[in-house]
């Protein structure tokens, strides 16, 4: 349960890194309203809207860890009522927020046996929103892996001589995280391995005498259907057989195969981006940052309800802004803070978020056409990128660089859709 090609990723940013760590290490491990069984779950459900594997096997991994019912992991259908209601808003923020609703924020909330607390649904809903941003993230930089957990990243991982990445970043206040982090590693692997397997086996048990070669051969007849690009027509029903959700068995090396079919994790799997500016032009206004901003007013109503996780959000937005990006912004002739203003307003405009302040013109000015493509792939559609694309997109950029834009995409991603949720929760709140 171990993000280390992540932070071999971010760890160009030594910075942004520590911000990132103290962020997810609240979000999953810290005092909050929702238990932590029920965190790893959200974040399971969150990944799966963009085929993540690399997000979901470490969260199913966790979720055991936290003492899940093993259950849980065959999909929807086993989960309690009151989280399988979390699916709408899932799907929605994943792939068009602008359509959440107040309503959506009733429904959750109204009384009833499953109904949840305002503190409860904000905790979610950040989960939700870092999970999405993540996935676009792990795509982004290649750190999607083919084959479980154990599985290769399509990049390079960071490399500085002999040193190991702990070694490396000796200094920053980040690096106490990942060596406790990487001390950990045995520790957990041989004392909680034979617990894990338990779990695993039980599921096993339960479901033996099922044609295992069948479901074999329909995940390869799936596989191959996919074809180049990553599984977005994979998975179009539902998953009905409770045991297509996992795989109960330890590989040879000892680590704990995770998820086979994630169409089991989430409902109405066709639902996906679509342009903003296709949309019904009845349904649903541009959302104008001089009326609803993370500044004036995400912040404080997330602080509220959530303890501290509004410094620690508003700290990662920060950051990321203040990394240094003069090389990127000096082949385009202009200054740092525009080159990045430029990419954080071309996401938000994806999302139908504007600044009236703003001159869109300046975006096809600063961001050439491929950058532009991918950077729309990763926001929107995450699962269709590859290696390729990374490596193709401005072959002038350093490898830090190119980080430095999958951060970006991250948090203005991120963002957006915690602006929408936010504003859906306190038009329901007045």
């Amino acid at each position: 349960g171990r993000l280390e090609a992540v932070t071999q990723q971010m760890g160009y940013h030594p910075q942004y890194l520590d911000s990132f760590l103290k962020t997810q290490h609240y979000l999953m491990h810290m005092d909050g309203p929702l238990p932590f069984d029920c965190r790893h779950y959200i974040a399971i459900m969150a990944a799966a809207r963009h085929q993540c594997r690399y997000l979901v096997n470490l969260h199913v991994l966790q979720f055991l860890r936290a003492g899940g019912d093993p259950q849980w992991l065959r999909g929807l259908e086993f989960i309690p009522p009151k989280l399988r209601n979390l699916n709408e808003i899932n799907k929605i923020l994943a792939h068009r927020p602008w359509l959440i609703t107040k309503e959506h924020i009733e429904k959750l909330l109204k009384i009833s046996e499953w109904s949840w607390s305002l503190a409860e649904l904000v905790h979610a809903v950040v989960l939700l929103a870092h999970c999405h941003a993540l996935a676009s993230f792990v795509f982004g930089c290649g750190c999607e892996q083919d084959e479980g957990l154990g599985g290769r990243g399509s990049l390079k991982p960071l490399s500085l001589g002999n040193q190991c990445f702990c070694e490396a970043t000796a200094g920053n206040s980040c690096s106490q995280e990942l060596l406790r982090i990487n001390r950990k590693r045995s520790l957990d692997s041989c004392m909680e391995l034979d617990s894990l397997r338990e779990r695993m086996q039980r599921i096993h048990v339960e479901t033996e005498g099922r044609d295992e070669m069948r479901l074999l051969q329909q995940d390869q007849e799936e596989g191959e259907g996919q074809g180049a690009e990553v599984g977005v027509q994979g998975g179009t029903e539902h998953c009905s057989d409770p045991s297509a959700g996992l795989s109960p068995f330890a590989d040879t090396d000892g680590e704990v195969t995770g998820a086979t079919n994630l169409a089991c994790y989430m409902q109405d799997p066709d639902f996906g981006y679509q342009d903003f500016a296709r949309r019904d032009e009845d349904q649903t206004q541009v959302f104008r940052v001089q009326d609803y901003s993370w500044e004036d007013h995400g912040f404080s109503l997330v602080n509220r309800l959530y303890s501290d996780i509004g410094h620690l959000l508003d700290e990662k937005f920060r950051m990321v802004d203040g990394l240094q990006s003069s090389a990127m912004a000096k082949r385009q002739g202009c200054e740092p803070s525009v080159f990045k203003r430029g990419i954080w307003n071309y996401i938000h405009c994806m999302f139908g978020i504007r600044y009236d302040d703003y001159d869109y013109a300046e975006v096809n000015q600063l961001l050439e056409r491929m950058l532009k493509v991918y950077i729309k792939t990763v926001t929107c559609y995450p699962e269709k990128t590859n290696s390729e694309m990374f490596d193709r997109f401005w072959k002038q950029f350093k490898h830090s660089e190119k980080v430095h834009v999958n951060l970006l995409i991250l948090e203005a991603r991120m963002q957006a859709e915690l602006l929408y949720a936010l504003q859906a929760i306190t038009q329901y709140m007045i």
